[in-house]
C-alpha cells in the first residue's frame, strides 16, 4: 500500500504556460509521483507522492532541473504567514516591474526622438555610422542587462536543460535586433556594398523590454487583485488578546494564548481565537465565515470564532482551538489549496504549450527566409523586423493565465457568499450539474428536530413512554434520538438505565433498559422482531401526513406507543429550490423517513420528486443509478452521514458551519445552512466556465491572427507589416486583458 504524502512548492522563475507545462511535465514523470498540479497563478506545484518512493527534496531537485527554483516552505510558518508572504512577494514583484519598465520607457522616448530634437550628420549610404547609434549602442546594453536581465539569464537556463519558453522568444527576438543593429553600427559598410540602407532598432529593442516589463507589472498587480478575499480573511486575524491568568487581565500575543486561556471580548472587537463562551453574551457579526450578513445571539455554552466581530455585549470565552486547527486558518488553507488546483479545461492550454515555443520559432526562421528568398536583400530589414514581431507577439502568457486566474477570482468570491469550493476540477464539474440529489434531515430541514406528540398504548403512562425512549437513544448521536432525551429532560423524566446499547443506521436502536430489551425507530425495526404495528398505524399515517415522523416504542415485545418528531423545513429552502428548477435542474429528496413523512416535507418545500426510505447504502445506490442514465448528479447533505453519497456523487456539498468547514467527502462546503448556496455556487460555476472559455479563446484568436499578421502576410496587399514595439505592447495587452476579464467575476452577483 502507498504511503501518499501532500506538500506545496513554491516554484520561481515561472512567467508563461510553456514554464508551467516544462514543470508539470517533469512533476508527473518523477518516479513515486501520484498527482501534480503546477499553476503559475500561485507560482506554486502541489504535488501527491509515495514517500517510501521519494521525498520531497527529491521534487525540488527535480524542479530544479527544469531550470526553475523551487524551495520547501519553512514548516514554522502558518497558512496566515504563507500568504502575507506571498503578497509581500507579489507587491515587491509589482513596484521593481513597474521601476524597470518606467526606466527603459524613457529610455526607450529618448532613442525614438532624441535625432529628432538634435540632428547629427550621417551620409545615409556612407561607411561611418552617427555618433547616436554608438551612444545607443552602449545605452541599450546597459538596458538589457539591467532590466531585461531576467529574461536573458532565464532563457539561458532553458537553453541548458534542453527546453525553451517565453523568455525564450523574447530573448532570441530582442538579441537578434540587438545583434543586428549592432553590426550596422560597427560596419555601416558592409550594407552599404550590398545596396541596403543601414538601420538600427536600438529603441524597438528598449521599447520591447518596456512595453514586456509594464504588462508583466499589470499582471502582477491584477493576480493581487485575484487574492483580495484571500488577503481579506488573513487581515481578520488579530495579533493579540487579553487573557485573564491568575485572576489577572493581560494582553499576550495572539500565539502565547494556550488551550483554556479565558479570553476578554469587548464590544466592537474582533475576537482573537475560537472558544466558548463562558460568561456574558453578546451578537455576533460571523458574515467572514458564513457570508450572512445577520449578526448571531451567543451566549454561555455558545461557540465562538477568531476573527469574527463581536458587535454588542462583552463577554469571556474559554480558548478551544488554536492557531492552524482554528476556524479561519482552515478557511485560508482551504482557499489557498483550491486556487493552487487546476480545472482540466487547463489541460487544452498544456497540450498547446508543450509545442507552441518551437512552433513559433520555427516560424519566425520561415519568415526570415520567405522575406529573403522573394525580397532579396533589399528586405533585409523587413525580413528581421518580420521575424523579431513573430517572436515577440507570440508569447504564450495568455494561455497559461486564462484558466488559474478565473479559479482564483471564482473561489474567492464564492467565500465571500460562504461557499468553499475546494479547488478548479470542482468548479467545473459544478457547471455540468444537471440533477441535484437533497438530503432532507439537516438540508432541507432545520436538522433540530423537536418532540410533538406523544401517544401511550392503553396501560402504559406518557411519561413512562418517555422514559424508556430517552433510555433507549441517550447514547445515540442522531437529531431524533437527541430530541427525545431534551423532552424528557425538559419534563424532567429521568431516563431509563440502559445497557446493550446497538444502533442501526436508518432504522433505529435496540438497547437493555431497565433489564427490558427496548426498540426505538421505525415500524420495519419492530415488525423485523415480530411486534405488531398495527394498533398504531392509523395514528402512524396522521403523523406523517402531517410531517412528523412517527418514532415507535417497544419493550420486551411489548409496543409501548408513539413518539411524533417533527423537523420543520429551513425558511430559505422552498426559494432554494425554486431558483434551482428555474436554472434547470432536476431536484429529488432523498431520505430515510417513511414515504407519507417525506412526501408532505417535499410538497412544503416544492420538490415533486421523492426517494423514501432509503438507508445510506441505497442513497448512494440511487446516485449510481442517475449517473449511470448519463446525468451529472450533486449531492447536498450534512457532511456525516451522507458521506458515502457525498463522494460517490459528482459534486458533493456539504452543508457546515464554523465548526464543520472541512467535510473531506464534499466538493463544496456551504458555510451558512441555507440551501440558496446550492443555486449560488452552481451558477458561480457556470460563469466561471464561460470566463474561462472566453479566456482560452481569446488567448488562442489571439496569436493565430497575430502571428501571420506579424510574418507580414497583409504586406503584399496593403503593404502591412507589423513594427516590434507594436507587437510587444500587443502582447503585453493579450496578458493583461486575459486578468482584467477573470477580475469581472468579483463583480459577479448571484
Amino acid at each position: 500500500m502507498s504511503q501518499d504524502t501532500s506538500v506545496t512548492i513554491p516554484v520561481s522563475g515561472m512567467t508563461c504556460a510553456a514554464c508551467q507545462a516544462r514543470v508539470q511535465r517533469a512533476l508527473e514523470r518523477a518516479q513515486g509521483v501520484e498527482t501534480a498540479s503546477v499553476n503559475l497563478m500561485t507560482n506554486a506545484a502541489q504535488v501527491t507522492f509515495d514517500e517510501r518512493v521519494t521525498s520531497a527534496e527529491r521534487l525540488v531537485e527535480t524542479i530544479r532541473s527544469t531550470g526553475y527554483g523551487a524551495e520547501l516552505p519553512s514548516p514554522a510558518r502558518t497558512e496566515f504567514d504563507e500568504q502575507t508572504a506571498q503578497d509581500a512577494a507579489r507587491a515587491d514583484e509589482f513596484v521593481a516591474l513597474r521601476n524597470k519598465a518606467v526606466v527603459a520607457f524613457v529610455v526607450g522616448l529618448v532613442a525614438m526622438f532624441g535625432p529628432m530634437l538634435a540632428p547629427m550628420p550621417m551620409s545615409p549610404m556612407g561607411g561611418t555610422a552617427p555618433a547616436w547609434w554608438w551612444v545607443m549602442l552602449v545605452v541599450t546594453a546597459g538596458v538589457m542587462l539591467w532590466a531585461g536581465r531576467d529574461f536573458y539569464v532565464r532563457a539561458w537556463k532553458a537553453v541548458r536543460h534542453g527546453s525553451a519558453d517565453m523568455n525564450t522568444l523574447i530573448s532570441v527576438g530582442t538579441g537578434a535586433a540587438y545583434l543586428f543593429s549592432a553590426f550596422a553600427t560597427i560596419s555601416p559598410a558592409t550594407f552599404s556594398r550590398n545596396g541596403v540602407e543601414p538601420q538600427v532598432y536600438y529603441e524597438a529593442v528598449v521599447l520591447i523590454i518596456a512595453f514586456i516589463l509594464a504588462g508583466r507589472a499589470l499582471e502582477a498587480r491584477a493576480k493581487r487583485q485575484t487574492t483580495l478575499a484571500l488577503r481579506r480573511l488573513v487581515d481578520l486575524q488579530p495579533t493579540t488578546a487579553r487573557v485573564v491568568r491568575d485572576g489577572v487581565e493581560q494582553e499576550v500575543t495572539i500565539e502565547a494564548v494556550r488551550r483554556g486561556d479565558v479570553v476578554v471580548v469587548r464590544p466592537g472587537e474582533r475576537i482573537p481565537v475560537d472558544g466558548q463562551v463562558v460568561e456574558g453574551s453578546s451578537a455576533v457579526d460571523e458574515s467572514m465565515l458564513t457570508g450572512e450578513s445577520m449578526p448571531v445571539s451567543k451566549g454561555a455554552g455558545d461557540r465562538v470564532f477568531g476573527g469574527t466581530v463581536n458587535r454588542t455585549g462583552a463577554f469571556h470565552a474559554a480558548a478551544t482551538t488554536l492557531g492552524e486547527d482554528s476556524a479561519l486558518a482552515r478557511i485560508v488553507k482551504l482557499m489557498r489549496e483550491a486556487q493552487g488546483t487546476r480545472a482540466p479545461i487547463q489541460n487544452l492550454a498544456d497540450r498547446v504549450s508543450a509545442v507552441f515555443v518551437p512552433v513559433v520559432i520555427s516560424i519566425a526562421i520561415v519568415t526570415a527566409i520567405l522575406w529573403l528568398v522573394f525580397g532579396g536583400t533589399a528586405h533585409v530589414v523587413q525580413a528581421i523586423s518580420a521575424s523579431v514581431s513573430v517572436l515577440i507577439i507570440a508569447c504564450p502568457c495568455a494561455m497559461g493565465l486564462a484558466v488559474p486566474t478565473a479559479v482564483m477570482v471564482a473561489t474567492g468570491k464564492g467565500a465571500e457568499l460562504g461557499l468553499l469550493i475546494k479547488g478548479g476540477e470542482a468548479l467545473e464539474r459544478a457547471g455540468k450539474v444537471d440533477t441535484v440529489l437533497l438530503d432532507k434531515t439537516g438540508t432541507v430541514t432545520t436538522g433540530r428536530p423537536e418532540v410533538t406528540a406523544v401517544i401511550a398504548c392503553d396501560g402504559v403512562s406518557p411519561e413512562g413512554l418517555l422514559s424508556a425512549a430517552a433510555g433507549a437513544e441517550r447514547l445515540s448521536e442522531h437529531p431524533i434520538a437527541k430530541a427525545i432525551v431534551q423532552r424528557a429532560g425538559e419534563q424532567s423524566i429521568p431516563a431509563a438505565s440502559s445497557t446493550e446499547f446497538l444502533s442501526e443506521t436508518g432504522r433505529g436502536v435496540r438497547a437493555r433498559v431497565n433489564g427490558a430489551v427496548t426498540l426505538v425507530g421505525g415500524a420495519a425495526l419492530l415488525e423485523r422482531e415480530g411486534i405488531s404495528t398495527d394498533a398504531l398505524a392509523s395514528t402512524a399515517a396522521r403523523l406523517a401526513n402531517d410531517g412528523t415522523t412517527p418514532v415507535y416504542v417497544a419493550s420486551d415485545g411489548r409496543l409501548l406507543g408513539i413518539i411524533g418528531v417533527a423537523d420543520r423545513i429551513r425558511d430559505t429552502s422552498p426559494l432554494a429550490i425554486e431558483r434551482m428548477r428555474h436554472a434547470g435542474l432536476d431536484v429529488v429528496m432523498v431520505t430515510g423517513d417513511d414515504a407519507r413523512t417525506a412526501q408532505s416535507i417535499a410538497k412544503q418545500a416544492g420538490i415533486s420528486q421523492v426517494a423514501a426510505g432509503l438507508l445510506p447504502d441505497a442513497k448512494t445506490a440511487e446516485i449510481v443509478r442517475r449517473q449511470k442514465a448519463g446525468h451529472v448528479v450533486a449531492m447536498v447533505g450534512d457532511g456525516i452521514n451522507d458521506a458515502p453519497g457525498l463522494a460517490q456523487a459528482d459534486i458533493g456539498i456539504a452543508i457546515g458551519s464554523g465548526t464543520d468547514i472541512a467535510i473531506e467527502a464534499s466538493d463544496v462546503t456551504l458555510m451558512r445552512p441555507d440551501l440558496r448556496g446550492v443555486a449560488e455556487a452552481i451558477a458561480l460555476s457556470r460563469r466561471t466556465m464561460r470566463t474561462m472559455r472566453e479566456n482560452l479563446f481569446w488567448a488562442f484568436v489571439y496569436n493565430v491572427i497575430g502571428i501571420p499578421i506579424a510574418a507580414g502576410v497583409l504586406y503584399p496587399k496593403f503593404g502591412l507589416l507589423l513594427n516590434p514595439v507594436v507587437a510587444s505592447a500587443a502582447m503585453a495587452l493579450s496578458s493583461v486583458s486575459v486578468v482584467s476579464n477573470s477580475l469581472r467575476l468579483r463583480r459577479w452577483k448571484p
